[in-house]
């Protein structure tokens, strides 16, 4: 199969390595032609994913047109808050009957949208759209350690075709058709993992963290349901796998940034040090809203937000969610 990958950040790299190897035809989208020439010439980006070669036989252009072209499936593995910009450079010259698979996770500012939902608005309107996701760092995919990922789709055909290019010996993939709960998954976790860095960073231990992962993904779960997600999405590899995994993981973005403002950063001086971008933090705004706009409570989501854009501090926002009312562990009024 011909497949192109737009976006050559480590997970675009990651897959378009994986897809290689599996047997299709790669072609690898940069977002500058500096980029474009780089990876041309020393095939292999050492800052985020040093040792990792890309093979001679992978296409890499910074010209979306020539990537694109006579393509099978489109994989969009840019960061989230440049999705629509570069699906509308892409829609120009979209090849017919392609079919569109989103890596990216997060909420769109100001619409928040989520990813797929801003590629039906801007792609031909009859592409079919999937989405990936799973915990999956591409620091380890790349070395072709043992992972599992879920493909959701409304589209159960284009689902099983993801699945069976993607499935290999040490990659298994799995099919959904809640769309939905998997992209709210994959974006919310990383609000959560920002709260488990900022207990990393104060010093706080193992049962601290299970608390928080454990509310989190009560957090995750409820306003998932109210967005029209399935509940049991969330017991899943995109739900509390994702979540496990960003949490815990020392290649975790998200967890990293909440480490160092835990430690005493503001948010624009972590920001500064993070080569690589963390979805969490625009993602944490777009939940609380969204929270807000379904009447659902998201206690840690909210400090999180106040700790990045409030300058709480965060043994402050720490004292906040203890300090809260007693209840029972699950709302009454819900089987969540």
């Amino acid at each position: 199969m011909k497949i192109s990958i737009l976006g050559s950040g480590s997970w675009g790299i990651t897959l378009g390595l994986h897809l290689y190897k599996a047997g299709h035809e790669v072609s690898l989208w940069a977002s500058s032609e500096s980029k474009g020439e780089q990876l041309n010439e020393k095939r292999e980006n050492s800052k985020i994913l040093p040792g990792v070669k890309l093979p001679q036989n992978i296409f890499i252009s910074s010209d979306i047109a020539e990537v694109l072209n006579g393509k099978n499936g489109i994989i969009m593995a840019v960061p989230s808050h440049v999705l629509r910009n570069v699906s509308l450079k892409a829609t120009a010259c979209w090849p017919k009957n392609a079919w569109a698979l989103c890596a990216s996770k997060g909420l769109e500012e100001t619409t928040n949208l989520r990813m797929s939902q801003i590629l039906v608005e801007v792609l031909p309107i009859d592409t079919k759209v999937a989405v990936l996701s799973g915990p999956s760092h591409a620091e380890e995919v790349s070395r072709q350690m043992p992972t599992t990922l879920v493909v959701a789709s409304n589209e159960v055909l284009l689902a099983k075709i993801v699945q069976e290019i993607f499935h290999t010996d040490y990659l298994r993939v799995y099919t959904a058709t809640d769309v939905i709960g998997v992209e709210l998954g994959g974006a919310l976790k990383n609000v959560i993992a920002i709260a488990a860095g900022i207990l990393d960073g104060l010093g706080l231990g193992d049962n601290t963290k299970a608390a928080l992962m454990t509310r989190g993904l009560y957090e995750m779960t409820r306003l998932g349901v109210a967005l029209g997600a399935k509940e049991k999405t969330f017991a899943g590899l995109a739900g509390i796998g994702d979540l496990i995994v960003t949490c815990i993981s020392r290649h975790s973005r998200n967890r990293l940034l909440g480490e160092k403002i835990g430690g005493g950063e503001t948010l624009s001086q972590a920001l500064k040090e993070m080569v690589m971008v963390a979805e969490g933090v625009r993602t944490a705004k777009s939940a609380v809203e969204l929270a807000h706009q379904v009447g659902v409570e998201v206690p840690i989501m909210e400090e999180v937000c106040n700790v990045l854009f409030e300058n709480k501090s965060a043994k402050d926002a720490m004292s906040t969610l203890l300090t809260r009312s007693a209840k029972s562990e699950f709302d009454r009024n819900s089987d969540l």
